[in-house]
């Protein structure tokens, strides 16, 4: 008698992902992605950008400001977060601060 094995788990629809660059990072778990496109206007024919932000989760904090991530769909996590972040793709070069030195202009 042969066997049927029946696949009781169901496989995940494909996904949404973006990348973008990272905006902001001031709310705890959540980050902030814009999203570039460029499209072709539909009577100019010309190329347009258009942006796009959009709400991430972040649980670790991973990601910090000027990163380049990708973003993948999830379920609705809170009133604008629909996105969680799937990993950074290129980290942004982080500059110290140079301290000024006060110049005594009085001659």
């Amino acid at each position: 008698m042969a066997e049927t094995t029946t696949n009781t788990e169901q496989k995940a629809g494909a996904r949404k992902t973006l990348v973008g660059e990272v905006v902001s990072t001031k709310m705890a778990k959540t980050i902030v992605v814009e999203v570039n496109r460029q499209k072709a206007h539909p009577y100019y024919k010309r190329v347009v950008k258009r942006s796009k932000k959009f709400y991430a989760h972040d649980e670790q904090g991973t990601a910090k400001l000027g990163d380049v991530v990708k973003i993948e769909e999830t379920r609705p996590l809170s009133k604008l977060k629909r996105w969680q972040l799937k990993d950074v793709i290129r980290r942004a070069a982080q500059v110290a601060p140079v301290e000024e030195q006060p110049t005594n202009s009085r001659g």
